[in-house]
């Protein structure tokens, strides 16, 4: 029982809670992170929406949807209650810092296609109790790799805690507002990775071999910076594409 109150005391502590309203830096490592976590919802969104295509009822994938959602929030809560306890050890930092750029590598290196894991999920569904394991073991496989990051990002037990509720908010609310804008703009998930890369690159530097910690102001012009770049990018793309194309002619030889 020490042991549960210990992990989740800090969630509790008053003074948490005024250091998170009072420091400015904390209200912009939310917003990164609130940032990352719709980003990174989309793909969450497109494979738990699969887990009900199996259930012809739309009654039935609307329940479990909202079991699922329960199920997220109380996985979640727990992940962040263990990396809180954790991340304290360098050997996690490592561990975690090597996973996060492991996501993002092999994010760059080879890109699996979404229509391939959908069907693979239709395959395996047999019923609703079933869809509902399914996606409840598809929330606490996504809580591990949102708290990792979310605990590279901050050490303040309350940012972690928003920024993963809300981040359960952005993959059940707005995945599909998300997956228009990306359509858009379809870099942005290529920054999202970056930004996991980077990440995991922060969190291995503050093991105490090396002791080096990014300020949160940097970290944030980090992220804008990103977020400016890949708009850029994008539109040097439009243009490109939207430029007529001129036909050589005689007189060009």
């Amino acid at each position: 029982m020490d042991f549960i109150i210990n992990l989740y005391q800090p969630f509790f502590d008053k003074a948490n809670w005024v250091e998170f309203f009072s420091n400015p830096e904390a209200w912009l490592l939310l917003g990164t992170l609130v940032l990352m976590e719709c980003l990174l919802s989309v793909d969450n969104a497109v494979v738990l929406a699969a887990q009900t295509k199996t259930l012809d009822d739309p009654a039935d994938r609307r329940r479990a949807l909202t079991y699922g959602l329960w199920g997220a929030y109380i996985f979640r809560f727990i992940a962040i209650g263990l990396g809180t306890y954790l991340i304290h050890m360098w050997q996690i930092k490592v561990l975690g810092a090597a996973y996060l750029m492991y996501l993002a590598v092999k994010y760059f290196t080879k890109k699996e296609d979404s229509h391939v894991v959908e069907g693979h999920v239709a395959k395996a569904a047999k019923g609703f109790w079933y869809t509902v394991i399914s996606i409840e073991l598809m929330d606490l496989a996504f809580s591990v790799d949102a708290v990792l990051a979310s605990l590279a990002v901050s050490e303040n037990p309350v940012v972690i805690l928003l920024g993963g509720l809300v981040g359960i908010l952005c993959m059940r609310g707005i995945a599909s507002f998300i997956a228009k804008l990306m359509d858009k703009i379809p870099e942005l998930e290529a920054m999202a990775y970056f930004l996991i890369f980077f990440i995991g690159i922060k969190l291995f530097l503050s093991i105490p071999m090396i002791n080096i910690h990014i300020p949160a102001s940097l970290f944030a012009m980090v992220v804008f910076g990103a977020i400016i770049v890949t708009v850029a990018i994008n539109r040097f793309k439009r243009v490109r594409v939207q430029q007529p194309v001129r036909v050589k002619g005689r007189d060009d030889r």
